[in-house]
């Protein structure tokens, strides 16, 4: 088995496995097909150019993954311009096939050779980044593809999740799957996607995306949900108690080239 093809069954395992663990004496079904993402963070140190990384994504990158059936490419910048500045870039894939895949069909892809060449060029003093991480998440069944909200002036808040064992995380995808995402959308907490980490920083834990038209939309639509009664009844059940150890938040806004 060559090498890519046994990461990706590797992942693609590890993904049922997790789900797998509620009840590992069942039988398991034959998984609905979901989306996955992948999201990287791009990190550039003060003073240096962005504009390698950007013109490889606008030109190259993400022209190509279009080409390819990945849609709604998603790039975005933190609000507040914080030191060091970071870019966010969300691929959703159709499936870990697809996303195992994706390595070759770009190697195949002229247009993006090119592209490729000039980013590559680049010499040590242009950099295009210092370095970046990379997530690989496995969409809730709850939201099985991402939502791609109306094309105007957007805040987009990222939310992680951790847990302090992966039995805790599952509850929590749990939770959201029969309970809080339904909320989540009666009260204006609009979600982009929701993933559980495959790999990644900070696990076990989950990843997902809100959006809002502004703060104030935001704050408004955060205090609806707390003060809401199913919020109120599951978020005391037993069985979702303990199930978040640490909360990472971001706030970030869409790039230029952003699809999302």
């Amino acid at each position: 088995m060559k090498r890519r093809q046994f990461v990706t069954a590797s992942l693609a395992a590890s993904a049922a496995l997790t789900t797998a663990q509620a009840n590992p004496l069942t039988t398991p079904m034959a998984p609905a097909r979901k989306q996955v993402y992948e999201l990287r963070v791009y990190e550039f140190r003060f003073n240096l150019s962005q504009a390698g990384l950007n013109s490889y994504l606008t030109e190259g990158l993400i022209p190509a993954l279009n080409r390819m059936g990945v849609k709604n490419v998603g790039v975005f910048t933190e609000m507040g311009k914080p030191e060091p500045a970071k870019t966010y870039v969300l691929i959703p894939y159709g499936s870990w096939e697809e996303y195992g895949m994706a390595a070759t069909k770009l190697a195949a892809d002229t247009a993006y050779g090119q592209a490729k060449a000039k980013y590559d060029a680049l010499t040590p003093d242009k950099a295009p980044f210092v370095r970046y991480t990379t997530t690989l998440l496995n969409a809730f069944d709850g939201l099985p593809a991402l939502t791609v909200p109306k094309a105007e002036g957007r805040l987009f808040e990222l939310r992680t999740y951790e847990g302090y064992s992966e039995d805790a995380v599952r509850r929590k995808v749990k939770m959201f799957n029969d309970e809080e995402i339904t909320i989540f959308n009666k009260t204006g907490l609009h979600p982009v996607f929701f993933g559980e980490v495959v790999a990644g920083e900070h696990m076990p834990c989950l990843t997902y995306m809100l959006t809002f038209k502004d703060m104030a939309e935001r704050d408004a639509n955060w205090k609806q949900f707390s003060a809401n009664p199913d919020w109120k009844r599951v978020s005391g059940a037993p069985e979702y108690a303990n199930t978040v150890s640490f909360i990472h938040r971001v706030f970030l806004e869409p790039a230029a080239s952003s699809q999302i």
